[in-house]
């Protein structure tokens, strides 16, 4: 799959060596586990047992790995249902995109399916990780941002295209010095409507309003149509324990 824009200053082509690129696996969820006996402990383990081996199998489970490759890679997702009407988020990546689906299946067969009701979005790692200022310092929260080009985007021309791109880059230079930790970005519309994906490590909800301020500065959407997510970073172990004993 050819990238849909070229590099910048701030972004480069993954992966570099010309090596197969990282499949994306983005998930957000919904409890509906409201009765008892839909969803206990033992289909918690189940899936854990799951991740256990989709880990073994070479996929990161960790926001926190894709910056720090020695950092553990206990599974980590997003709370958050104190601001969407979701309960929680979150993105992997897996090996290729044939074992992006089946492990999905084997989650959704363990007992995922019984705790929460997810929209599913698969991707291929299109561009590199940027680290930002204090990169290996631990960040607490995440960002989640899905956008697609509009017509406006698809009417321009190469040249004007291109011009965008760089003043975008303004403002992802100024994330990067907010301590923002951009996961590269990931290619979505093999399967989706939406083009692309993109995973920041923050510190919390006022780095992602300030970094968006600059966006919008550089009038950063006047080609995209955006949805975005924010959420505290936590063990999903414990974002996926039963509601009912």
């Amino acid at each position: 799959m050819t990238s849909l824009t070229g590099d910048t200053d701030v972004f480069s082509s993954a992966p570099p060596s010309g090596a197969a690129p990282k499949a994306s696996v983005m998930f957000v969820a919904t409890r509906q586990d409201e009765l008892p006996g839909v969803y206990g402990e033992e289909h918690r383990r189940a899936v854990l047992a799951v991740l256990d081996e989709l880990a073994a199998e070479g996929w990161t489970l960790s926001l926190r790995r894709v910056f720090d490759p020695e950092a553990p890679n206990a599974p980590r997702a997003l709370d958050t249902g104190f601001t969407h009407t979701h309960d929680i988020a979150g993105v992997f990546e897996a090996p290729d995109l044939e074992s992006a689906i089946s492990g999905t299946i084997r989650l959704e067969k363990a007992g995922w399916a019984r705790a929460f009701r997810t929209e599913w979005l698969m991707g291929v790692k299109e561009f590199a990780p940027v680290m930002g200022k204090g990169a290996l310092t631990d960040h607490g929260w995440s960002f989640l941002a899905l956008w697609e080009w509009n017509d406006q985007w698809c009417e321009a021309t190469s040249e004007e295209r291109t011009e965008y791109d760089f003043e975008c880059d303004i403002a992802f230079k100024g994330d990067l010095a907010l301590g923002v930790n951009i996961a590269g970005r990931h290619r979505m519309d093999w399967s989706h409507s939406w083009h692309h994906l993109g995973a920041w490590e923050i510190d919390g909800p006022d780095t992602a309003d300030a970094a968006i301020r600059g966006h919008e500065r550089v009038a950063d959407f006047k080609f995209t149509t955006s949805r975005h997510i924010v959420g505290r970073l936590a063990p999903l172990a414990d974002l996926i324990a039963p509601r009912h004993a």
